[in-house]
């Protein structure tokens, strides 16, 4: 029998089905026509989401992969359509969210010769991949495929961009499917040390102050609840990393808060008092160590960590645990002693009250002046659903969102850390609620950062997809301003914005708007937007001028944080 000739296309389809992709975000362009035209054969068992930019393409597939924990997937054409990837594969690098994008790119004979849409984009996007290829031929599209869903969930996750040329897409050849065969030099487990795990169990079993540093780590190696039994047994306080938010609840009895330059006080100031620091799943970041010359260095350092590079690269440990975090902490937990640090804790209490009543009380319950961001949350926190997702973008509004909603389930904290990237939190929201259709996701976006991706609400239109907005509006880009009140003399250049009416853009998409501007009416637009049972945007009209405290100065050591 003759056996049937397939287009390279169709392999790009016929592979993904094999890699058990369910949904594809993507905009569709010339050099990878031949793909989409696949694409249309495959509709009843893969589902595309057409966004409105590539980068909220990219930003989406983010959003699905870090709730589903599965890889994310785009379609993009070539030239602009692949550049405008890469603010999102930086996102995705820096943040360990493994994506594969697999962009279009001119024929293979066109290559160097400045041919229409043409970019070099496996130069443009090296430094922020894990891995990239181009693909010549329909016979190598399989393998290249195969390999980067490997490579971009195994070890510490990250992006991947596969560039196809058009021929290769147009080219029929006999495909038979076979499973890929990882070489040994690609990115296996390390082997976890057991004298590694020893000699850390006896620091954290002679530590009189110990404190745990929590980093995404853990979410990412579905290492929640082993984890909880390490904290619960040891009776080591628990400190989040931004990313680590949602390891463990929001409020259980041993999670003191989050690290940071706008963190809870306590952790911050007690960093620098710890006899044994445990870091587990996080990369010592300049926000979560301020000036590293005074880092901890009364502190016996235990990191765990599955990349070996983030070892000792900014922070030197004395004993380091290379591999999955789960199995580090499964082992770990057999030599670890029953304890509790009552007195510690009681250091953390006083600190806590302290912070209470110069800042959280101001925040959350606010005698007079405007709606603060604080108050929003206090009734985000009354009215959301136990299973909530929170998706936020970036500036003041990420750091107020992050210190105060409750985190009560795994996977629930959706946020743009290392890199940064204002507009994330739309399409990422939008990724969100694609892979979790039962959960409620909450979007918390500033008005500087929404303008970026706005348009991405054409596909909560297109789609019927649900997503409570809550836009916190101060007519600033409130972060940058806060700067510069306080470190540039209140010399604000360039930062005082002239906005849209929200709500009639809102309205044009067909997505249900309020606008708040009174205290007596916020809680019940709170829930009002909450318990509605569609897409709704909720417009808070917040103090211009309130600042995110507590606060490390750039450059302060970690227990010189403010509290005003």
């Amino acid at each position: 029998m003759k056996k049937q000739l397939i287009s390279g296309s169709s392999i790009v389809m016929e592979t993904l089905l094999h890699e058990k992709v369910q949904w594809i975000f993507g905009y569709p362009g010339g050099a990878i026509m031949p793909i989409y035209d696949a694409l249309h054969n495959y509709l009843d068992r893969i589902s595309h989401v057409l966004m409105r930019h590539e980068q909220g393409a990219i930003h989406a597939a983010q959003g699905y992969a870090r709730v589903t924990g599965k890889v994310g997937v785009c379609f993009t054409t070539s030239g602009p359509g692949a550049t405008n990837l890469i603010t999102g594969l930086a996102d995705a690098l820096i943040d360990s969210t493994p994506i594969v994008c697999i962009t279009g790119q001119v024929f293979s004979y066109l290559l160097g010769t400045d041919a229409f849409q043409e970019t070099n984009i496996i130069d443009i996007s090296l430094p922020v991949t894990k891995w990239n290829t181009q693909v010549l031929a329909a016979e190598n599209i399989c393998k290249s495929i195969q390999k980067g869903f490997f490579i971009a969930k195994k070890g510490r996750p990250g992006p991947v961009l596969i560039d196809i040329t058009k021929d290769a897409q147009m080219q029929n050849i006999v495909f038979d499917f076979s499973p890929y065969k990882k070489g040994k030099y690609v990115y296996s487990f390390p082997c976890i040390k057991d004298k590694n795990i020893i000699e850390a169990a006896r620091l954290i079993n002679l530590s009189k102050k110990p404190l745990i540093l929590a980093g995404q780590g853990i979410i990412l190696a579905n290492a929640e609840d082993i984890f909880k039994k390490f904290v619960e047994k040891t009776g080591i306080p628990v400190a989040s990393t931004l990313l680590g938010l949602g390891s463990i609840q929001s409020t259980h009895h041993l999670h003191v808060g989050m690290l940071g330059m706008h963190g809870n006080y306590a952790p911050n100031i007690l960093t620098n008092q710890c006899d044994v620091l445990i870091a587990i799943g996080m990369r010592f970041d300049d926000r979560v160590t301020g000036n590293l010359k005074t880092y901890a260095k009364q502190s016996k350092i235990i990191h765990l960590e599955i990349d070996s590079s983030e070892i000792n690269k900014n922070v030197l440990c004395h004993i380091s645990i290379l591999g999955d975090c789960k199995n580090s902490l499964k082992k770990l937990l057999d030599y670890v002693h029953p304890s509790h640090h009552k007195e510690w804790m009681k250091k953390f209490s006083f600190l806590k009250t302290k912070e209470e009543k110069s800042v959280i009380k101001k925040d959350i319950h606010p005698i007079k002046g405007g709606i603060t961001m604080g108050e929003v949350l206090k009734w985000i926190n009354k009215y959301k659903k136990e299973n909530s997702i929170l998706v936020t973008d970036v500036g003041q509004h990420q750091m107020i969102a992050s210190r105060y909603f409750n985190f009560t389930c795994k996977k629930s904290q959706i946020t743009s850390g290392g890199l940064g990237t204002m507009g994330f939190a739309l399409p990422a929201s939008i990724g969100a609620k694609i892979g979790s259709k039962n959960r409620q996701v909450i979007c918390i976006v500033g008005d500087g950062g929404i303008q970026m991706t706005i348009q991405e609400m054409g596909v909560i239109l297109q789609n019927c997809i649900c997503i409570k907005i809550i836009l916190l509006n101060n007519n600033y880009l409130g972060m940058v301003r806060q700067w510069q009140q306080l470190f540039f003399n209140k010399r604000y250049s360039c930062t005082k914005l002239v906005n849209p009416d929200f709500i009639k853009l809102s309205n044009a998409y067909e997505i249900h708007s309020k606008r708040v501007e009174k205290r007596e009416e916020l809680q019940y637009a709170v829930k009002e937007t909450l318990q509605h049972k569609h897409s709704f945007l909720l417009e808070v009209i917040v103090e211009k001028e309130k600042n995110v405290f507590p606060m490390i100065p750039s450059g302060s050591s970690v227990d010189e944080i403010r509290l005003e």
